[in-house]
């Protein structure tokens, strides 16, 4: 039987490379599609590569503890030529063998596939750059000037301009130096030092990519009584959090603009209503995606919710649930914050924040007198280019008009 190289897939729209964490085929096996080969960690979830057909795996390639780029090959397997064929590794009628083999070495669907004489040597763990959510180092831009010689020397230790922020410089206008750096650096090592995970640097990255636009905020209470009435009443109970996600995906439909995102002189409408919504993992945060919330009931909603929280925490959200969202729900209530001023993902506009509830006076027209009712911050943070406060705080207030029907939901 003819044999076919298994590389290193596209695991996410924007991630480039992969650590393999563990090898759970042993060569000679024999394996069915789509079974799990390899266990590979992204800088934001634990995932698993499979194999493209039936067929026995004859060899690997790919070391433990090593990263790949997307279209590294990472192992072999031999496949007859119909399973090979119905993978899509050879076309019908092209023949079998080594030669078919090669033919299906192209790069379709490989975002960031690499050429062969791009191809490097992994017998040894190469050395990871820190790099933004989706593995692929960003140029910085700065208002600050810094000069070709120090930026060239940044790049050397593979930091940017925003690790600079906390360092005042002695050139001219307040200019960062060489030498002001070579001091900085040097200084540092007398600190305590700990090397900080992948998943830190990315979301490092990506909140200092968001915001390099001008973000604002705006805050409404929300009354949160017949939230907490309804959810009583259910057997199965969802959280605040899927009452919030569904009310702002309805309001967002009824104008998409507001989760827009300006690209030049145009505001590009999203095409589906998809929410993310954060989710606490080690030493970060994951945001799986619902998709097109504004169709989905509540009571559909909940255990696909569920389950993607407990897959986030292990950090094994599915590819289907990860990118693409145009707004986050973020959930710091159980926290026991009051207040808050989240920041969107840096491909989105909009993040709504919930605070924690309170009871609070609130003034009772029917009866007259003030009367206590749980009340909660809602805070929603948006790229200034597209919305003003005035907007966002229709599309807040909204929101509250809607949780006050949650069985409308």
């Amino acid at each position: 039987m003819p044999r076919f190289p298994i590389k290193m897939p596209q695991l996410g729209e924007s991630i480039a490379e992969a650590t393999i964490r563990e090898i759970l085929i042993a060569p000679g096996d024999e394996v069915k599609a789509d079974q799990n080969i390899f266990e590979v960690e992204t800088d934001k979830a634990m995932m698993e590569v499979t194999t493209p057909c039936s067929g026995i795996l004859i060899e690997i390639t790919a070391v433990v503890g090593t990263s790949y780029p997307v279209g590294s090959q990472i192992a072999f397997i031999e496949a007859s030529d119909e399973e090979a064929t119905k993978a899509g590794l050879i076309k019908p009628g092209n023949g079998s063998g080594e030669k078919a083999a090669g033919e299906a070495e192209s790069s379709d669907n490989l975002h960031f596939a690499i050429a062969e004489k791009d191809i490097i040597d992994h017998s040894k763990p190469a050395a990871v750059k820190p790099t933004i959510e989706g593995g692929l180092p960003v140029p910085v831009r700065s208002s600050v000037y810094l000069s070709p010689r120090l930026r060239a020397r940044m790049d050397e230790l593979g930091l940017n301009s925003a690790d600079l922020a906390g360092l005042p410089g002695s050139g001219a206008g307040g200019r960062v130096t060489v030498e002001d750096f070579e001091k900085f650096i040097n200084a540092l090592e007398e600190n305590q030092m700990t090397d900080a995970s992948p998943m830190r640097i990315a979301v490092a990255d990506s909140m200092r990519r968001s915001w390099t636009r001008p973000l604002a905020s705006v805050t409404v209470p929300i009354i949160m009584d017949a939230v907490l009435a309804h959810r009583k009443s259910l057997t199965a109970k969802p959280g605040v959090t899927l009452y919030a996600m569904r009310a702002l995906a309805i309001a967002i439909s009824e104008n998409t603009a507001v989760a827009g995102r300006l690209i030049g002189t145009r505001i590009v409408h999203p095409n589906a209503i998809d929410i993310g919504f954060a989710v606490e993992a080690d030493d970060g945060v994951l945001v799986p995606v619902i998709r097109n919330v504004d169709q989905k009931p509540l009571s559909e909603m909940q255990q696909p919710y569920e389950e993607l929280v407990n897959r986030a925490r292990e950090r094994r959200i599915p590819i289907a649930a990860t990118g693409g969202g145009i707004a986050t729900i973020t959930n710091v209530g159980p926290f026991g914050i009051t207040a808050a001023s989240p920041i969107p993902l840096p491909e989105q506009n909009l993040v709504l924040g919930l605070m924690a509830g309170r009871k609070a006076p609130v003034w009772d027209e029917e009866k007259g007198e003030f009367v206590p009712r749980m009340e909660s911050k809602f805070v929603l943070s948006f790229d200034h280019r597209i919305l003003d406060g005035g907007a966002a705080g229709r599309l807040l207030q909204r929101i509250g008009h809607l949780l006050q029907e949650p069985e409308k939901l």
